[in-house]
């Protein structure tokens, strides 16, 4: 008569290998995430009269405006510049997290193999 239920012996050795990968993946990431969350990305705009820099957790943590960029009658172009620099700052550091998490993300697709997936991200 067969036992119900589980493996005899416990788990076979692809799925226990498969466990011990996506621990060591999990671990990976966190070192990623910090390392990227200790990085700095410097965007400036108006030909360098405005300058942003933002870390990697998302947070503005320098803004420099060279005086010329001061115009009391121009406001709004300041406005812009910083906007515009701040993006760019933005958008390096999401396109610097993007490069670093898809390796993860390649990675799954074959070490499921046979089980047909991968995470849908």
């Amino acid at each position: 008569m067969a036992k119900r239920g589980g493996f005899p012996g416990g788990m076979p050795g692809n799925m226990n290998n498969l466990m011990k990968q996506a621990q060591r993946m999990q671990r990976q990431m966190e070192e990623t995430t910090k390392e990227l969350e200790a990085r700095e990305y410097t965007a400036s705009a108006g030909g360098g009269a405005v300058s942003v820099t933002v870390s990697g957790k998302k947070e503005v943590s320098a803004v420099k405006i060279s005086p010329e960029a001061v115009d009391p009658d121009d406001v709004e172009m300041l406005e812009d510049m910083i906007m515009a620099a701040v993006n760019e700052a933005f958008r390096q550091a999401e396109e610097d997290s993007a490069n670093a998490m898809s390796r993860f993300a390649g990675g799954l697709g074959s070490s499921l193999g046979g089980m047909g997936g991968g995470f849908p991200f």
